[in-house]
């Protein structure tokens, strides 16, 4: 587990990436794990925050792929919300 309090030049391929330590003092698994979010959202928060240290656009675009399966399990089929 990522503590805020460790140095930021303290990477490692597995245990903290370069990709995920840059961002807040937080890894998106230790965000993810404490706020409860699925799969889907999980993947969300993961591939958004990397994008610009690692997968660029691909990584954007996973997101969204993402973010469309999570639209199409929680809208009720035949409900439309422009909100």
């Amino acid at each position: 587990m990522t503590m805020p309090d460790d140095p930021p030049g303290d990477y490692d391929p597995i245990e903290r990436p370069r990709h995920y330590c840059n961002r807040g003092g937080i890894e998106p698994f230790d965000f993810i794990q404490s706020n409860g979010l699925g799969f889907a959202a999980g993947n969300i928060v993961k591939y958004v925050i990397r994008y610009e240290e690692k997968g660029g656009i691909s990584d954007l675009e996973k997101a969204r792929w993402y973010l469309q399966r999570l639209i199409d399990e929680e809208q009720p089929k035949g409900e439309d919300h422009d909100d």
